[in-house]
């Protein structure tokens, strides 16, 4: 098969490029011809291409895409030359050009929209008018004529029916998956802390994401605050790159006083991601809106007990089953059960050993990717029974 995925394909991207790139490995590794169109400004950080793929990076168009997310005269140029050379075209997010674009240029080959949690309550209050000016004009229209919609969690297929207001008849629920092999080995403990002078004699609590509002870092900041005024034991890294949010911490911090409590370490990536997880006592995201969380996956992999929000895509049961520890969405519960994961060397030891078993059986990307691929291998035979049957 040849696949395109459409993506803003960078570092600051997040979670979709991850997905993207686990996934083309998979698809390539069966013997698949994967690209991926990219959106993208001068100063952006493209994400690294797997063997055998191709990223095509297009110019997002100056001011218009202040107002109308990425769009990119060079992205309609390649879809209207270069469409129909695909099998599959796979759009990742809603509200940008990249969700639009294929269904103008192209009726006929088969379109896969990942919803990546962008449907959730939170979500749909950011920037909300032009999200309904959007959807009026085209999305919902486009989003209803997907030959599959991709859901990552169970949360988003209700976030699905009521956006379009009926059940959409061609969903399927596949969630991220992640290399578990990848996390198997981590570099010897202490390593990071050694590269980042923190106290061994501290606790580790680790922040890994994007700097962002939308992951609860004005919740998690406060928490922390209060966690210090009962103990001096622990410290909080904040691992990620600002995405808005890094001066607001910053003023937080020197506000405080929490200089020597609370270290931004900009994003972390290969060696040293390793060695963050392998020093860390709790890995903690309270995030508002997730489709399927990759960090909270990899500190699983990687035997960290989580403290998390039921919004990072795993939802309650991973609370049920003692795979991660959840908290509600306010400071004074995220302080609370920080507390209970870092003093109760029983419970941290079972969240370790029930969330690796969970992402080994149910996240390992082996198994979800053969899954998607599948999914568009039916995509593919049924578009050519409909071309053999409506010849031209």
């Amino acid at each position: 098969m040849r696949i395109l995925h459409i993506c803003a394909y960078t570092w600051s991207i997040g979670g979709p490029a991850r997905m993207i790139y686990d996934h083309t490995q998979i698809a390539v590794a069966a013997g698949h011809q994967v690209d991926i169109l990219s959106p993208m400004s001068p100063n952006d950080q493209l994400y690294p291409a797997p063997e055998g793929s191709r990223v095509i990076p297009c110019l997002r168009t100056p001011v218009i895409s202040r107002f109308f997310r990425e769009v990119s005269l060079d992205l309609y140029r390649y879809l209207k030359a270069h469409s129909s050379d695909y099998d599959i075209i796979h759009c990742h997010g809603l509200w940008h050009f990249g969700s639009i674009a294929p269904f103008l240029v192209n009726k006929t080959v088969p379109k896969v929209i990942t919803v990546h949690g962008v449907l959730d309550a939170w979500a749909l209050r950011q920037s909300r008018w032009k999200k309904q000016l959007m959807d009026f004009l085209v999305q919902k229209k486009f989003m209803a004529q997907a030959d599959l919609i991709h859901i990552l969690n169970e949360d988003e297929r209700q976030d699905v029916e009521r956006y379009l207001g009926y059940q959409h008849p061609r969903i399927v629920l596949i969630p991220n998956g992640i290399r578990v092999s990848d996390f198997s080995n981590l570099p010897p403990r202490g390593q990071f802390r050694n590269e980042f002078n923190l106290d061994a004699g501290q606790r580790m609590v680790l922040f890994m994401s994007r700097l962002n509002i939308k992951k609860g870092l004005d919740l998690l900041l406060p928490a922390f605050r209060d966690y210090c005024r009962r103990h001096s034991d622990a410290v909080l890294v904040l691992a990620g790159s600002d995405d808005g949010y890094q001066q607001e911490a910053q003023q937080f911090i020197s506000r405080n006083g929490l200089e020597k409590q609370i270290r931004l370490v900009g994003m972390l990536t290969g060696e040293t991601k390793l060695a963050a997880l392998a020093d860390a006592d709790v890995f903690v995201l309270p995030s508002y809106s997730e489709g399927l969380s990759m960090a909270v996956l990899e500190a699983m992999a990687a035997g960290v007990p989580a403290l998390i929000s039921d919004r990072v895509g795993l939802g309650r049961r991973v609370g049920q089953i003692q795979a991660a520890c959840l908290t509600d969405l306010n400071p004074e519960s995220i302080a609370q059960n920080l507390d209970t994961v870092l003093h109760n060397a029983t419970l941290a030891e079972t969240l370790k050993n029930n969330a690796r078993q969970l992402v080994q059986n149910q996240y390992d990307i082996n198994v979800v990717g053969s899954q998607l691929l599948q999914e568009y291998k039916n995509l593919v035979f049924s578009s050519h029974q409909r071309s053999e049957s409506h010849p031209a």
